[in-house]
């Protein structure tokens, strides 16, 4: 199968530089059930990743996205071509061109699929990130 063809950006960060700095920006404010779904050996495809994720809520969600644009103006002076959904925010889309966000409040994110709709495409759900607090096991029990 040939690799994709479709819209690149020409200057900035790699992909793959770029994917962990939108990563890096969700889990600053602990956004949630993060997947990558990986587009490189699909023809045609409309991106070379997305990065889909969930906030708990309509005021998380638009946090989230703040962060990601946050993070990837700050690291690689690159911001999105294009934003939507972000006057409800019960679903928002931030598009780098070669990869897009997709940031879904918790309750719309089945609604919508999108792991199903790309099934043929890799997909990778990253680990929650551990907690940095104390360890329980530190502290005596009374």
């Amino acid at each position: 199968m040939a690799p994709r063809e479709g819209r690149e950006r020409l200057a900035g960060p790699t992909t793959d530089v770029l994917v962990t700095s939108i990563v890096e920006g969700i889990q600053e404010v602990k956004g949630a059930n993060i997947c990558l779904v990986d587009f490189s050996q699909i023809p045609n495809s409309v991106a070379a990743r997305f990065v889909i994720c969930e906030g708990q809520s309509n005021t998380q969600v638009d946090a989230i996205a703040r962060s990601v644009e946050e993070f990837t103006e700050k690291q690689h002076d690159e911001s999105p071509w294009s934003k939507q959904g972000l006057r409800n925010s019960q679903w928002a889309l931030l598009d780098y061109a070669d990869v897009v966000v997709h940031i879904f409040h918790k309750d719309y994110r089945a609604h919508y699929g999108l792991e199903e709709l790309w099934a043929d495409a890799d997909q990778q759900f990253l680990p929650e990130p551990t907690s940095k607090g104390p360890d329980p096991e530190d502290y005596p029990e009374y």
